[in-house]
């Protein structure tokens, strides 16, 4: 992983200090101009067209201390209903509509679920969680997990067994809900792949056991006040980009338009602070997020992790993180790639080799979800990992992807 800390004096003591994001030109970045205006045209095209991929897109890409394209497109707030009858938005007048910037704040989704597992690698780099315990050992109460033997790990890498999903936005209170996820057993064979939003609300109740703060207070405390991620936060946002007109039959609950509150109908039934979904955040913040991550857990005189944690959680097969999936990658995958997607739209990618990142958001729920297509983050994707040609500041090139 490149390198980008200094060490610097600041009051008379010594500290490690990571260079901060800046705007600047894709050649200074070392990425080829021409790539990256083809990556924007493309972004503004998603938000076009009769049936566009989404009604918003906020992008930013980086290099280095570099962002290299900061664009965005279309909606952050474009319809009042969805019309099921017509299959289409009902749109709002034109002066109620709300455009996206990238400092429009967008319901993350999945991407929720790397913090919660920075969260867990912090407590593993301070000695008080063991990777490998047995989650028995903190949850005695989740008498399924305990008695099948679901390790900390396990929960990290979806390998627990536990299935993806339960309907926890039909029981009638939160006595209920905690008692359906304690009675929870692998139904698939523990160590094999299978990915679950159970394994994050697992953890999230280990951490909130094991150091007597909830999730929300964690992540802030711990990640994003230091990272000076002041627009990060678990909802409600009520400057959001709108998401779903949520109804049944094609939703899991009758909620309507929604804007400001969490879209996943568990996270919303968990009072919207959830292990694996609810949290709002801009591209600008993230692109934070995946700064310090390829500086080795600092962002100037913040660290949130240790270099050699921030490998841990890093190296295949990833906590928390997926690595190298073409699906949503593109050609950044087949080297180290990390990242992951959301249901609403969004995704994150940083490749350690080439020192880059990519942050794509967008509300493609508005106005009701459809099949998932992530061809347009893999495209994205592939534009970055095409650009790189130079190393960062226009140096000697590097070699390639």
């Amino acid at each position: 992983m490149p390198s980008l800390e200094r060490t610097c004096e600041c009051g008379g003591s010594r500290e490690l200090s990571a260079p901060r994001l800046r705007e600047d030109t894709p050649e200074r970045a070392g990425l080829d101009p021409e790539e990256i205006r083809h990556l924007v045209r493309e972004v503004h095209d998603l938000t076009t067209g009769p049936a566009p991929w989404a009604a918003g897109v906020a992008l930013v890409v980086g290099r280095g201390p570099y962002i290299a394209a900061e664009e965005a497109a279309g909606w952050a707030v474009r319809y009042a209903a969805y019309d099921e009858q017509k299959d289409a938005g009902v749109e709002l007048p034109p002066e109620a509509q709300v455009p996206m910037t990238t400092d429009t704040p967008v319901d993350l989704a999945s991407l929720t679920k790397l913090f919660t597992a920075v969260a867990a690698v912090q407590q593993i780099e301070r000695g008080t969680l063991g990777i490998d315990a047995r989650v028995g050992a903190y949850l005695p109460d989740f008498r399924a997990a305990a008695r099948h033997d679901i390790t900390v790990r396990q929960l990290l890498t979806h390998t627990s067994g536990l299935r993806p999903e339960l309907p926890l936005y039909d029981c009638a209170d939160d006595a209920e809900r905690l008692e359906m996820l304690r009675a929870q057993a692998p139904v698939g064979v523990p160590g094999t792949y299978c990915y679950s939003d159970l394994n994050l609300l697992l953890l999230q109740h280990v951490l909130e056991r094991l150091t007597g703060g909830t999730l929300d207070v964690l992540i802030h405390d711990g990640i994003t006040r230091p990272l000076g991620m002041t627009a990060t936060r678990f909802g409600p946002c009520p400057g959001a980009a709108a998401t779903e007109d949520q109804r049944r039959p094609w939703a899991k609950a009758d909620r309507g338009m929604l804007r400001g509150v969490v879209h996943d109908e568990n996270a919303w039934a968990l009072g919207g602070v959830a292990g694996h979904a609810g949290l709002f955040s801009t591209a600008r913040d993230l692109a934070v997020f995946c700064r310090a991550l390829l500086s080795g857990g600092a962002y100037g005189p913040a660290r949130i992790l240790g270099p050699d944690f921030v490998e841990l959680l890093l190296t295949p097969p990833g906590l928390g993180f997926a690595v190298d999936q073409p699906w949503f990658m593109g050609e950044l995958a087949g080297r180290g790639a990390v990242g992951h997607t959301g249901f609403t739209g969004t995704s994150l990618v940083v490749d350690p080799v080439t020192d880059t990142f990519l942050v794509l958001l967008a509300n493609t729920v508005h106005p009701r979800r459809r099949p998932p297509d992530s061809r347009p983050r893999a495209r994205a994707a592939t534009r970055l990992a095409r650009a790189v040609y130079l190393s960062p500041s226009g140096g000697a090139p590097s070699g390639g992807v």
